[in-house]
C-alpha cells in the first residue's frame, strides 16, 4: 500500500481531519494526499505559502519571528502548522519549510535543510532534516517524511 493511502486509512479510522501548509515542497504533500480517492473525507486544505508575505498575511506568522529565526526554521514550521490547522479548523496541521536547492543554501541553512511540524490539540512536534539529492529528490524526501509523521502522530 502506498504511504498516502495508508495516511488516508489511518485518518478515516481515527476520524481525524488534516490541513497542510507547504513551502519548499510546493504542494507535493497535498498532491500526494489527494491522489487517494476519498481523501475529501479527511483532507480539508492544502496551501503553498512560498513567500514570507503570505506566511505573515495568511498564516498569521509574525514578521518579527521570521526576521529573528528565518523562514526556514523550527519556529516558522510550527507556526505554519498551527496557522493552517486554525484556518481549516482541522484536527492535524502540518507545516513544512526548507531549502530544496540547487540555489539558496548558506552555511547556516544548507541546501536540503527542512523543518517539518505537526500540530494537534495535544501535540506540537517539529523535526529537522538534512536531505540530499536534486531539488525534486529533496522535495520528495520531505513529503515522504511528512506523511510518515502523520501516520505516527495523527
Amino acid at each position: 500500500m502506498k504511504i498516502e493511502a495508508e495516511v488516508g486509512k489511518i485518518l478515516i479510522k481515527r476520524q481525524i481531519t488534516l490541513a497542510v501548509a507547504e513551502s519548499c515542497t510546493g504542494g507535493l504533500i497535498s498532491n500526494r494526499i489527494t491522489d487517494v480517492s476519498g481523501s475529501s473525507k479527511y483532507f480539508k486544505m492544502g496551501m503553498v505559502a512560498y513567500s514570507n508575505k503570505i506566511k505573515e498575511e495568511i498564516l498569521w506568522i509574525p514578521g518579527s519571528l521570521i526576521r529573528k529565526y528565518g523562514a526556514v526554521s523550527r519556529q516558522v514550521a510550527l507556526e505554519m502548522a498551527e496557522g493552517v490547522r486554525a484556518i481549516a479548523n482541522t484536527d492535524v496541521g502540518i507545516g513544512v519549510t526548507g531549502i530544496a536547492g540547487p540555489a539558496g543554501g548558506t552555511k547556516l541553512r544548507p541546501i536540503g535543510l527542512v523543518y517539518i511540524a505537526l500540530v494537534t490539540g495535544k501535540k506540537r512536534i517539529v523535526k529537522r532534516f538534512k536531505f540530499k539529492g536534486s531539488r525534486q529528490e529533496i522535495k520528495f524526501q520531505a513529503s515522504e517524511v511528512a506523511l510518515k509523521l502523520i501516520i505516527q502522530n495523527g
